[in-house]
């Protein structure tokens, strides 16, 4: 089997790429990143999905974010909004996460002579940020088919953003379609230790619009 490198957070988005890369035919090797984000129960909801999506391997890398600061993701002197979208890119946004990670991904992946790198980004339901959009997808693959062996020698590692022009709700259907259970994802910028949701942020927001749209219950796990 071809072999894919899957960076999976552990929220809603992350795990049905995952799905979309078993079902593509890949042996799917999965990286989640502990990057010191507030959500850690994201960490855990990885180590579920993939167990539950039976992947090959399942690698958590750490890296020292710390001084990447005025993230509401990674700084906790900085609220996570509550409230409805402000102009502009959230404060939830951090720098060159994507980058960052995707480099990681690029770089396991040419070590296990893999085919592709799978990501979740999407440019439809989500909060703006830079690197989810088209354009940086772009962007990366024209990168990585200049800095890797593989590329150079005619092999290049192919960038999968299966997710980046779907709706959330047809981001669920598909992954309802493929077998996934959203129950064990998180997806809460702030979700306590036991990985309940606070139900207010646009994380969460985006979520349940999402099962609502759709027409089908929300799995969900919301303190009170």
């Amino acid at each position: 089997m071809s072999k894919a490198v899957v960076l999976l957070s552990g929220g809603l988005d992350s795990a049905t790429t995952l799905a979309v890369a078993r079902a593509a035919g890949y042996d799917c090797h999965a990286l989640s990143l502990d990057y010191g984000q507030r959500h850690r129960a994201e960490l855990d909801a990885a180590r579920r999905v993939a167990r539950y999506l039976r992947v090959a391997e399942h690698r958590q890398m750490r890296l020292d974010m710390g001084p990447m600061t005025g993230s509401a993701l990674t700084d906790t002197r900085v609220a996570v909004p509550e409230e409805a979208d402000a102009p502009g890119i959230p404060v939830t946004y951090v720098p060159a996460r994507n980058t960052i990670m995707l480099a990681l991904a690029l770089g396991w992946a040419e070590a296990l002579d893999a085919d592709a790198v799978y990501i979740g980004v999407n440019a439809v339901d989500f909060s703006g940020y830079p690197d989810c959009r088209p354009a940086f997808a772009l962007a990366f693959q024209a990168l990585a088919n200049v800095a890797t062996k593989r590329a150079v020698e005619g092999r290049p590692i192919v960038l999968e953003t299966p997710l980046m022009h779907l709706s959330k709700a047809e981001i669920i259907r598909w992954g309802m379609q493929l077998g996934v259970d959203y129950g064990l994802t998180v997806s809460c910028y702030q979700a306590d230790a036991g990985g309940r949701a606070c139900g207010r942020c646009e994380a969460c927001r985006l979520r349940r619009q999402g099962f609502t749209s759709l027409g089908v219950a929300d799995p969900t796990r919301y303190f009170p």
